[in-house]
């Protein structure tokens, strides 16, 4: 004799460990990725700077350029996407920052090109999404061209700041694939 009966299988509680280790982590993974948009089709790429988002003065004169360059760059990207209709991006630079050649060499660069990115949709008011990305050198060396050499390579150079914005273009375009 059982000092306590059982219920039926189908009106047994989950056991709490089973709870714990696997629906509240799936639960948490699905919180914790960024909301994106779906996106076919492009209308647009706006891309706007603010010079006070320059932490340095090198930083600043080598930038001067990056809405445009950024905007084509993701634009060559998409090319087959481009069209009347469809979503649009938009990209608030917000911060700029160029890491030095003594940085550089003892491990401690923080050459960073950060941005607020909003996908939006005027045909589909839901399909949208927003978030800041951040691409630091880190992510940009697989851009660099394999001639440039990494011993002279600087921070104002041509090289290093194309490597930065391909990374960045690079980066809005896969999420736009996810």
């Amino acid at each position: 004799m059982q000092p306590f009966p059982r219920p039926p299988l189908s009106r047994q509680p989950l056991p709490r460990r089973i709870v714990s280790r696997l629906i509240l982590p799936a639960l948490l993974i699905g919180l914790a990725l960024p909301a994106m948009a779906r996106v076919d089709k492009i209308a647009g790429i706006d891309v706007t700077f603010d010079p006070s988002a320059v932490t340095n003065a090198a930083a600043a004169k080598r930038f001067t350029h990056i809405a445009d360059d950024l905007k084509n760059a993701i634009a060559g990207l998409v090319a087959d996407r481009l069209g009347d209709e469809g979503a649009r991006i938009g990209i608030d630079i917000s911060e700029v920052e160029l890491s030095n050649s003594f940085t550089e060499a003892t491990g401690a660069a923080d050459t960073r090109l950060e941005g607020i990115v909003a996908i939006t949709d005027a045909q589909d008011n839901s399909n949208f999404a927003a978030y800041v990305l951040t691409v630091n050198i880190d992510q940009a060396r697989g851009f660099l061209p394999e001639t440039v050499d990494m011993t002279t390579l600087t921070a104002s150079g041509d090289a290093y700041y194309q490597a930065m914005i391909m990374a960045f273009a690079r980066s809005v375009v896969d999420r736009l694939d996810l």
